[in-house]
């Protein structure tokens, strides 16, 4: 390797680390592109029904807004309340538990008493899981300033992004060489529409299972089923885990009022977990965008290894971009075309072993030269 190839090299090298360090920064730049391309596409359907592009973004804006607004209303106070219940009915529910297991070492045999758990200690075994539990809890709290900072740096560069689009499009494009900068133009008009499509798609499915949910709860008679409902349906945002993440509050606010119902609801979320992988997800996003399962399985895997809860929630929509990229530029601008390339070399080769009069044919090993004299044999 000469001197610029080892400079190339070293430049390479130090760009990838300092994207690495800097991974956390681009998520959330990510993050506000993901929403501004949707409130983006939100005032363009405005603009189609006549209305200017100002009023058209402070609209889709104020829209988002009221969206989150309405969803802390219904989601905060009940919870708020329900789980101050908790405080006190838990242990409640503990102890009657425990004497129900010491009633039942009375009538049972007694070779079979030493098979029945015992509460207390596995209340002292448990200790050090929830003491490591309450610590996390006491690090997100402390650490809850910071995730609003950056809430509020993904609206402002989501607002930014949406005062003027196009000007932050050339300049991505403008780093790209010359030739090359249509196409991307191109595949930039593709992510866009897979975006789009995608948050079209969870928006169904959100509201599907929350209207599911609600229903369900309600039959059950579970005390905030709607705040529940729209926590179940936010949460099915991030797939195989959010479901699982919304069935524990719901677990413990049934169990307030019966076991049974905890168990119940469990059944229930379990019904409405099938229902939505199954048939309304795999329909839903097969209509707007073709992932395969086995696919979102894994990029919510890596996602959440190298780039923890927020690249977990980011996961899907990074796939949906990626998985363009990869297509466009690796498959059809790269591999179509070095196959198109290898056939021609092939058909090259196969004329070239032809039993004709080798001296008729052209000093220069061209495909140009070969085109000509096939059509001279002609």
């Amino acid at each position: 390797m000469n001197l610029g190839q080892w400079i190339g090299l070293i430049a390479i090298v130090l760009s990838l680390y300092i994207l690495w360090q800097i991974k956390e920064v681009l998520l959330l730049m990510f993050a506000a592109v993901v929403l501004a391309t949707t409130l983006n596409r939100l005032a363009k359907r405005f603009q189609n029904l006549g209305m200017k592009r100002g009023f058209a973004v402070l609209l889709s804006v104020a829209l988002f807004f009221a969206a989150v607004v309405v969803f802390f209303l219904l989601i905060v106070p009940p919870f708020a309340q329900q789980f101050h219940e908790l405080t006190y009915r838990v242990p409640q529910g503990l102890e009657r538990f425990n004497s129900w297991l010491d009633e039942m070492k009375t009538r049972v045999p007694s070779q079979l008493v030493p098979y029945i758990p015992d509460l207390n200690s596995l209340i002292q075994q448990a200790q050090p899981f929830i003491n490591r539990v309450l610590g996390s809890s006491f690090a997100f709290v402390s650490s809850s300033l910071e995730v609003v900072l950056k809430v509020l740096l993904v609206l402002v560069w989501t607002g930014m992004l949406l005062a003027d689009p196009l000007a932050y499009r050339k300049v991505f494009i403008r780093l790209f060489p010359s030739f090359y900068r249509r196409r991307v133009d191109g595949i930039l008009n593709k992510c866009e529409v897979s975006l789009g499509g995608w948050v079209t798609g969870a928006l169904i499915a959100m509201g599907v299972v929350g209207l599911m949910s609600v229903v369900g709860l309600s039959i059950l008679g579970v005390k905030a089923a709607l705040a529940l409902a729209v926590l179940a349906g936010f949460l099915n945002l991030i797939p195989n885990l959010g479901p699982t993440l919304s069935l524990v509050p719901a677990m413990a606010i049934a169990l307030l009022d019966a076991p049974w119902k905890s168990v119940a609801v469990l059944i229930l979320y379990f019904i409405i977990q099938q229902t939505e992988s199954n048939f309304i997800t795999p329909y839903v996003m097969a209509q707007q965008v073709s992932l395969l399962p086995a696919v979102t399985l894994i990029s919510q895997l890596f996602f959440v290894t190298f780039f923890g809860f927020l690249g977990l929630f980011l996961a899907l929509p990074l796939t949906v971009v990626a998985k363009i990229w990869v297509q466009e530029i690796l498959i059809k601008d790269v591999l179509d075309e070095w196959g198109t390339h290898h056939s021609q070399d092939a058909e090259v080769v196969i004329v070239c072993n032809s039993p004709s009069n080798h001296d008729d044919w052209p000093e220069e090993n061209s495909a140009t030269s070969v085109e000509d004299t096939l059509s001279k044999e002609d």
